[in-house]
Formats: structure tokens, sequence, C-alpha cells
């Protein structure tokens, strides 16, 4: 930063308009007008020129790339919440800070859940698609295009963090009964609030439950969590959510279950190798047998906002000299 009055800040992507005329105002920001990912080669140059890089899921920042950042790279304020992108440890290594986002897309990710949740037992999707076809449709019967009640069903919660609480709330407003898998369990006063049940097995959770919510982060302990063992388990009548993270599901286990009818449908906001969509789920999509969306779970102008304001804070902070306050440790993540 020496000779610099204002740190350099690269950011990978285009960012929501009021963030990026603060950032502008701030600091010396090089702005992404594109929106085009970065390349590998370009990401190397950022790191080697940058003061400060604001990454986003897109960008892959591993030990590799760290290794090769200039002198003057000291801290990666990333935007967005999950940093499995990015190598935390590496960089602590390389003596970079990293910061992420905590605690702004709660409500939205647990409303785009709870959509999902209407969504594919209800058949809302392949009801709206008839309308937009080339078909005439021929009027209201009794026995065309019903889909499943989701009140008094049983919902079980694979994560009770911020974001499963969010769920559960409104699940229970909808009449479900609410059912949860956690590392911990959560206050009695939240148990009792959601008059939820705990489940300390995992197994014996998913085997009753009628639709599934994924709400854990991305860890390695996470990776794969819900194997082709588990899914197996589950009810043929039962639905799965995911608005988490791809990896989590064993995507070839599910797709084949769907399949072969052992699960009666899917709402998929994240993918195992996402931007790549396995091309097995867009057939089934195809089918109206599963619903996906791309990656939409926080697409809210008032949420990436927020998380754009939390960038700010970070490098604010880390600019004159204090510990930011949404430090990522290594072994945290």
């Amino acid at each position: 930063m020496a000779g610099r009055k204002k740190p350099l800040v690269v950011i990978t992507r285009k960012l929501p308009d009021p963030v990026e005329t603060r950032m502008r105002e701030l600091f010396d920001a090089r702005l992404n007008i594109d929106d085009r990912a970065m390349t590998q080669p370009e990401l190397v140059a950022a790191v080697r020129e940058a003061d400060v890089l604001v990454p986003t899921i897109t960008d892959r920042i591993d030990a590799a790339l760290i290794e090769q950042a200039g002198p003057n790279l000291k801290l990666i304020a990333n935007f967005g919440n999950g940093v499995e992108h990015i190598d935390v440890q590496a960089a602590a290594k390389k003596g970079i800070t990293v910061t992420n986002t905590p605690n702004v897309l709660t409500e939205d990710t647990a409303d785009m859940t709870m959509a999902l949740m209407l969504t594919v037992p209800r058949r809302l999707i392949e009801g709206a698609n008839t309308l937009r076809g080339d078909g005439k449709w021929s009027g209201w019967s009794p026995t065309w295009m019903l889909g499943r009640r989701i009140w008094g069903k049983r919902l079980g919660i694979v994560g009770m963090g911020r974001i499963g609480i969010a769920v559960a709330r409104r699940a229970k407003a909808f009449g479900l009964s609410i059912h949860y898998h956690n590392r911990k369990r959560v206050a009695p006063a939240i148990e009792d609030q959601l008059e939820a049940t705990y489940w300390e097995s995992l197994d014996q959770m998913l085997a009753r439950m009628d639709i599934i919510s994924v709400n854990c982060p991305s860890t390695p302990a996470t990776f794969h969590l819900l194997s082709a063992r588990r899914l197996a388990l589950m009810q043929p009548t039962a639905y799965i959510v995911n608005t988490a993270r791809g990896d989590i599901i064993d995507e070839a286990a599910l797709i084949q279950m769907i399949q072969d009818g052992r699960l009666a449908g899917a709402g998929l906001d994240v993918f195992e190798h996402e931007p790549a969509i396995n091309p097995k789920l867009v057939r089934l999509a195809q089918q109206d047998k599963i619903v996906l969306l791309p990656h939409m779970g926080s697409a809210t102008i008032e949420g990436r906002i927020d998380m754009g304001d939390k960038v700010i804070i970070n490098i604010r902070v880390w600019a004159d000299g204090h510990r930011p306050p949404d430090r990522v440790l290594p072994g945290r993540v």
C-alpha cells in the first residue's frame, strides 16, 4: 500500500451499482464492468498487484494462486458467506486475512427454501409451463395436476443454524411438523418455540420424513453427507430440497433414485459441479420430476447490497489497521 492514498481493491465480478459506487468513493477500486468470470491468469495478475481482492464463489482462490500473491495483498474480502472456494489455511500462512459476509442472507435463503418446498410437491412449475406451451388448456378437472399437500407433513432439516431455524419458522406457519439433525442441539427455548424434534441420528430422521431440507454448510465433513446409502433410507413419497451447497448430496445417487421412482422429487438451487449442470438433472427437470434453479437463494437486491456493505466495512476496518469484524479463521470453515 506504500505510496498509495487508497488501497487498490480488485473486484472479480460486477456488484450492485450502489456497492460499486461506494467502493469507488472509498478505495482505488478496479471493477469488473463486463461481469465476466476472471480466468486463472487474470486472477494471478490481480493477486500480484492488489492490496485487497474481492472474490466471489465463482473464483477459485487455491493455494497455488495464493502462493503467487504479491507483497501488497493482505486481505481477501469475500463477497459471500461460504469460503470453500478459498484456501484459508494457505492465506493465513501467507499473512493474508480472509473475511466473508455472514448473517445477511438468512431470510432470503429461507424464503427460497420455502418456495421450493411448495413448488415441488404442488407441481407449480409444471402447471405454469402448461399455460405457456402451444397446447390449449381444457380447463379445471378434479383429477388433473394433482400434487401433494404439505400441511401436516414432517420436515427434516439437515443443519439447524441461522438459515435452518429461519426455514423452520416459515415451515411451522405452513403446518409442517419440524424435525432436525445438527452437530449440536439448539437451545431449549428455540426447540419449544418451533415444537421441534431433535434427531441425533441423521439416518433415523431421514427414514421418517416427508420433506428433507439441506441447510448445512459445505465442509469436508459434510461432503456427500447425503450419500447413496443415506438417500436410500428416505421414503419413496419423500421430497428433498437443497439451497445450501451441491456437494452435500451425492448427485449421481439422487439422480438414480428419482429415475427409479424411489424419491418423489427434488428442488435444487445448487449443484455438485456448478456452473456445470449434470445433463441427467436437466432431463429430469424436462420430465417435470424435479425443479432446478440457477443458484438464486441469495438473489435479492437487498441481500446483495447488504453483502457489499459487509465487504466495505471489512476493508475499511482493515485499512484503518484494525481486525476486520468478519475474519474467517483457518479450521473454522
